[in-house]
């Protein structure tokens, strides 16, 4: 998962194999389940699910909805969404149902049992509304029940028997015939209505794992199929104000999948791989939440519709190929905890540094090695990350920290595995090119690992650091003891040495809400609900430009309100502006309206920045070309 634009503390995760074996004697027959969406029946915003499970020999069964997801490291409880609960027998009887809590529903006379039947609300409305309590689903792992547009995260509305998740699943999904239909999830084919106003699309999962793990999207969408080598990338775009096209990212998405086939060199790739982007207007009942969610051959990314084409490519770039990569971890390289993931119960693996954080590292780090951005541009990403995770606790054990992801004080630390744990990645990778001579890598050991283990054989968790120091260097095993398992901060410049860089005042790159690094150029007034310039803003050098002044307050953005409610929203769209886009931002100065009207040009910043030393060794320069080119 990648939780994108958790900025400005406006906002601030892994792939199971399936869980137990089945029990025989919980069906008489182990035929496949048989569920059933009906997207033409919708009433009040929810829609109506089917689940046959064949005849049971047991008089009592659990049915469950997840509370936790895989990719995703908060409490989701899907079971919140589901109204009218009932099951019936063959006769059409309802049965006695108990619901244990707000996940689980407990079925006596389940010998009796022929199908359940419930409503599912969707998350997107109550996210917005704030309509039920307790924590959210984040955007990309939620679902979408719209006229136009339906996101079928199958987790949402699909549920499991407790012993039966290994069980064959049989889906139906019934949509208006006028509806684009993507899934990667197996078709066994299609059947018109009589009246030919609906299609019903029946679909094949080997086991519940495969329901969570394939994503659907339906309604009015813009679909892009194309080749990446040997793998069909199908890109699917729901943009409800058709600011965007499916056509207009196609080279974006070819470009960024290619050089990261070729960064990941022989590592195995799916046939097909799947983006579903939904672009979020901004509406009451749109999500807020931007980001991706990763599956093994797909991706749910959400972003902002008011993104410009620059700007959304940008984040698809940032975005996606995070999620991507993580085809080599946790897909490829998981522990036990991953491989066999309990829906209710969930245990947390101690490795969130190797699961999110390197693979935001390669997410970054081929960015550079293939040629789409220049070193300066991948140093600055550095520094951000250095500074935005000295602000989180940076003396925290990344181990313990992992295991305990769901309680606090571990929870709120979450989004250091992007920059701390994206960080600890970059420093394997420099020590190990060190002791190698550039010949090993932090992607050279991934594919090790990948090869040791691989999707279907999970590593002991307790016994990773000990394999990775036994695989490589005991210089890497102690990096690991001191900064991973133990809570002594690092010495990056220790690191920058080692590649001939060293830390100076610097012109650097950066976009229009910061001012190089982690420095805001907005502040608020909480009391007046006001958001306004603040002086850090004039060392930003496009705003410098138009002429504003510290304590400007902020009134409206490219036409919008900006308040303290929506300034995610609002200031997210901005943080993907790009050289080049017309904007607008009306402001309040000293009681007087002050309107500016620009086209956005390239903003820099001086801040303390990397920059190659001119007296480093001959060594020191070869281990940053080993880096940074290979």
């Amino acid at each position: 998962m990648k939780n994108y634009l958790a900025i400005l503390g406006l906002s601030v995760i892994l792939v199971g194999c399936g869980s137990t074996k089945p029990k025989v004697d919980d069906l008489a027959v182990s035929n496949p389940i048989e569920t059933a969406l009906d997207l033409t029946a919708v009433v009040d915003d929810k829609v109506p699910v089917t689940i046959n499970p064949g005849r049971f020999t047991t008089e009592t069964v659990t049915y469950r909805l997840p509370r936790v997801v895989q990719g995703t490291y908060s409490v989701s409880d899907f079971g919140k969404y589901v109204d009218d609960f009932k099951a019936l027998d063959y006769d059409g009887n309802e049965l006695t149902v108990s619901k244990v809590d707000t996940n689980t529903w407990t079925i006596t006379d389940a010998t009796k049992l022929d199908k359940i039947e419930y409503y599912v609300n969707d998350t997107f409305d109550i996210e917005s509304t704030g309509g039920i309590g307790g924590e959210q689903p984040f955007s990309p792992s939620g679902t979408n029940i719209e006229e136009d547009n339906y996101v079928l995260n199958l987790h949402g509305f699909i549920g499991y028997f407790d012993s039966l998740k290994n069980n064959q699943y049989a889906l139906d999904v019934t949509a208006p015939a006028t509806f684009v239909r993507t899934s990667a999830l197996e078709n066994k084919g299609t059947k018109s209505s009589a009246d030919g106003k609906s299609i019903t699309s029946s679909y094949f999962a080997q086991r519940y794992f495969d329901i969570t793990d394939n994503p659907m999207m339906y309604g009015n969408l813009d679909v892009e199929e194309f080749m990446v080598g040997d793998i069909k990338i199908v890109l699917s775009v729901y943009s409800p104000n058709k600011v965007h096209t499916a056509a207009s990212q196609k080279e974006t998405v070819y470009k960024m999948m290619q050089a990261q086939k070729e960064y990941l060199g022989d590592v195995n790739s799916t046939p097909r791989y799947d983006i579903y982007l939904y672009l979020s207007d901004g509406s009451e009942t749109a999500p807020k939440g931007f980001g991706a969610l990763e599956h093994h051959t797909s991706t749910v990314v959400v972003l902002p519709e008011s993104s410009s084409k620059e700007g959304l490519a940008s984040s698809i770039i940032d975005v996606v190929a995070h999620e991507f990569f993580h085809i080599v971890t946790p897909l490829s390289v998981h522990s036990e905890d991953v491989h066999y993931f309990d829906y209710n119960k969930p245990t947390f693996s101690k490795h969130l540094w190797m699961y999110e954080g390197v693979t935001e590292y390669f997410a970054q780090h081929f960015q550079v090695y293939e040629g789409l951005v220049d070193a300066p541009t991948f140093y600055n990403t550095i520094m951000q990350k250095i500074g935005t995770s000295k602000n989180l606790d940076d003396a925290m054990s990344f181990t313990i920290m992992s295991e305990n992801v769901l309680d606090e004080p571990y929870a709120s630390q979450y989004y250091n595995v992007y920059m701390k744990g994206a960080l600890i990645g970059m420093c394997i990778d420099i020590l190990m090119r060190k002791e190698s001579d550039g010949n090993r890598s932090m992607l050279s050991l991934m594919k090790e690992l990948s090869a040791k283990y691989g999707k279907e054989k999970p590593f002991v968790d307790d016994n990773l650091i000990a394999e990775i120091t036994a695989m490589t260097y005991p210089s890497v095993g102690e990096f690991l003891k001191t900064h991973v398992e133990g809570d002594v901060p690092i010495n990056y410049n220790e690191f920058f040495e080692m590649v001939g860089l060293t830390l100076g005042e610097a012109e650097v790159d950066t976009n229009y809400i910061f001012a190089g690094g982690q420095n805001i150029i907005f502040d608020a007034d909480q009391e007046k609900g006001q958001i306004f310039f603040s002086p850090m803003a004039l060392k930003n050098s496009f705003w410098k430009s138009q002429g504003i002044q510290a304590g400007d307050i902020i009134k409206k953005v490219d036409g919008s309100e900006l308040t303290l409610e929506n300034a995610q929203q609002v200031i997210g769209g901005m943080f993907m502006w790009q050289p080049g886009q017309e904007i607008t931002m009306d402001l309040e100065r000293n009681g007087e309206p002050v309107v500016i009207k620009a086209t956005l040009t390239k903003a820099t910043a001086k801040s303390e920045g990397l920059i190659e030393d001119e007296n480093a060794t001959e060594a020191q320069t070869a281990v940053r070309a080993a880096w940074l080119k290979g």
